[in-house]
């Protein structure tokens, strides 16, 4: 059958490019733009916090056809093949493939939560039976000074009072002392090991002298340290698991290469 109405064939041309074009935003000197290339920037944008909204869909598009038109000239005057432009290129398009080497590795290898569990479980081993001591410390600057501190606390003056008077401790000293609840491992060595000895109500008989001086340390109180609940570090510990296991992938590759 012969159709002879032209305007049936601008019709059936029409509808057979209709998929075509669906597919592009543009045709910029006849050269096709892929909604696929859209979409790619739109959800780079959005994994970098912007909404995905018509209005961004509208700069994109509109950015993509700004972009080929710079890329046609730019390949008019030759600029792609040269050296330096060709390096910078094989660059960046080594970064896209391993960038997506990796999120196709974390997608497919996620921590599971038998993972999880047993890595918070070690954690509260290693934090069992931990201790956070309350102390009260005065800082001088002499042995000799710290002793005198000492006979006059132990002669009933205030260790409170006197250390506002002589601790040359700025963020404990306007405190009376007080350096609140802490594990004695926060401290620098000698300070810690000489905190560890006294009991509950203690004062250190003799000074401890440390990097910054001499101290008169006093124990207040004992706590154990309370882990905290595997809900509240539940996200800490995966993204810890994740590293490791993306750190195991690598090197495991490492191994296997042959560098020559």
């Amino acid at each position: 059958m012969i159709l002879k109405n032209p305007r049936i064939w601008v019709l059936l041309a029409a509808f057979a490019a209709a998929p075509v074009f669906a597919q592009n935003i543009a045709v910029v000197n006849g050269t096709p733009i892929p909604k696929s290339r859209v979409d790619a920037l739109v959800a780079q944008l959005v994994q970098q916090g912007q909404q995905d909204t018509p209005q961004l869909q509208a700069a994109v598009r509109q950015e993509l056809v700004n972009r080929e038109i710079l890329m046609q000239e730019a390949m008019r005057r030759g600029i792609a093949t040269r050296p330096d432009v060709k390096a910078q290129i094989a660059v960046a398009q080594q970064t896209v493939v391993l960038r997506a080497l990796i999120e196709d590795f974390v997608k497919n290898n996620p921590p599971t939560d038998a993972e999880i569990k047993a890595r918070y479980d070690d954690m509260v081993k290693q934090v069992g039976g931990g201790k956070e001591y309350h102390l009260h410390h005065i800082l001088v600057d002499n042995e000799a000074q710290a002793k005198d501190l000492i006979a006059k606390i132990k002669a009933g003056a205030s260790f409170e009072d006197l250390a506002k008077q002589y601790s040359k401790d700025p963020g404990s000293g306007k405190n009376g002392g007080d350096l609140d609840w802490s594990s004695p491992q926060a401290y620098v060595p000698e300070f810690g090991a000489a905190a560890e000895k006294l009991k509950k109500g203690e004062m250190t008989d003799a000074p401890v002298k440390t990097q910054f001086g001499w101290h008169i340390i006093r124990l207040d109180d004992i706590r154990d340290v309370a882990p905290p609940p595997l809900e509240q570090v539940k996200a800490q510990i995966a993204e810890q698991i994740q590293k490791e296991k993306l750190q195991a992938f690598e090197e495991g590759l490492q191994k296997k290469a042959v560098i020559k």
